[in-house]
């Protein structure tokens, strides 16, 4: 399974969100610099995750993205589902009823073989990331990472 890179900026600002003060917050500017990613499109992929419902948003000076419940209630499949969506990466075409060895119809009543394994697959990378929180990503952090990366992020260190 390959998954866009936008995936990647979202889990490591996530992660970083978590990092924050109670009640504090980074603007996406802030973010794209401390990553070197492009702002506008950054942008799009953290307003994606506010419509979750696992960052909230506030504008003005002082705005900016922010974690919309505790990080021990964010798990990682939800983060990547707000971005990449919910459908299975694998789709079966039933291309084994096609061409010179198409099987007959009645070889093909239950579900591919192939297809189930997939989905299997599916499911278990999906319960994965559902029992990992950005909570448990904290713990395996360095710690003195939370206060570098607030020092960093707000442009002092």
């Amino acid at each position: 399974m390959k998954l866009p890179v936008s995936t990647e900026w979202v889990l490591h600002c996530a992660t970083t969100l978590a990092q924050l003060d109670p009640g504090a917050s980074a603007s996406a500017a802030q973010l794209a610099q401390y990553y070197d990613l492009p702002a506008a499109y950054l942008t799009k992929q953290l307003k994606a995750l506010v419509r979750a419902g696992l960052l909230a948003a506030t504008t003005g000076p002082r705005g900016g993205f922010r974690l919309a419940r505790p990080a021990s209630e964010i798990t990682l499949l939800q983060i990547v589902e707000a971005v990449d969506g919910t459908s299975p990466p694998y789709e079966c075409r039933e291309i084994r009823q096609q061409g010179r060895g198409a099987l007959s119809p009645e070889e093909c009543r239950h579900t591919c073989v192939l297809a189930e394994k997939m989905a299997d697959a599916h499911e278990a990378w999906r319960r994965s990331l559902a029992e990992v929180t950005l909570a448990g990503v904290l713990a395996a952090l360095p710690p003195s990472a939370p206060s570098r990366t607030r020092l960093r992020l707000a442009g002092t260190a």
